[in-house]
């Protein structure tokens, strides 16, 4: 009796983690995990245990959580963010400008092209 409970329970365990590690079906969700799934498979290759473990975790949580909305919404709020510093760097130019600290323009315009160039990274399909 106590073999067929261990059958049993490890065939629960067998099913439910084969349900884990399944892809979600398209999308972005599935374009998220087949990333993960690449790096996985680089990290097992090179023998990093500790990073493939951290990346199977990851790989689990795409697959049992991740809905395309979801991830549309978060990188919509990634996208209005990047927006919000694009402007917040742009208005530190414009005072530097203004006050004209020609040590600061320099630097200033440097951070605004790097929040402008993630912005435009950001933005791509």
């Amino acid at each position: 009796m106590r073999t067929l409970h261990h059958l049993f329970a490890a065939g629960v365990l067998g099913l439910s983690l084969g349900a884990a590690a399944q892809p979600p079906a398209g999308g972005p969700c599935r374009a998220k995990y087949d990333e993960i799934n690449a790096q996985l498979a680089e990290a097992k290759a090179q023998g990093q245990r500790q990073r493939a473990r951290g990346l199977q975790r990851a790989l689990d949580e795409v697959s049992r959580s991740c809905t395309d909305d979801r991830l549309k919404a978060e990188h919509a709020q990634r996208i209005r963010k990047q927006e919000q510093e694009v402007a917040r760097r742009q208005r530190d130019l414009e005072q530097a400008q203004k006050q004209g600290r020609s040590d600061k323009v320099a630097s200033r315009q440097a951070k605004l092209q790097a929040a402008q160039d993630e912005l435009a990274r950001l933005s791509q399909p």
